[in-house]
């Protein structure tokens, strides 16, 4: 069962993508700095990093607490 941080994060997670998933926010959040600093740096060159951070939003709101805390906090999926 996920724990209630998981839950807070998966819901902060998923809102900071949608709305600031361009600046890779949310990968910031979960401790991805790496994928962060990537997913900006795509957004300035390209101007993908946005589209990339809706989706992410998307999937992270959609997956169960146990999914998201099993794949992005217990696990180290950086990417979709």
């Amino acid at each position: 069962m996920a724990s209630e941080e998981a839950k807070n994060k998966k819901i902060v997670a998923g809102v900071l993508a949608i709305l600031l998933g361009c600046l890779g926010a949310h990968k910031f959040y979960l401790g991805y700095t790496k994928a962060g600093i990537i997913q900006l740096i795509l957004s300035l060159v390209c101007g993908i990093g946005g589209l990339l951070g809706l989706i992410e939003g998307i999937i992270y709101l959609t997956k169960s607490d146990d999914e998201f805390e099993n794949t992005y906090i217990n696990g180290t999926k950086e990417w979709l």
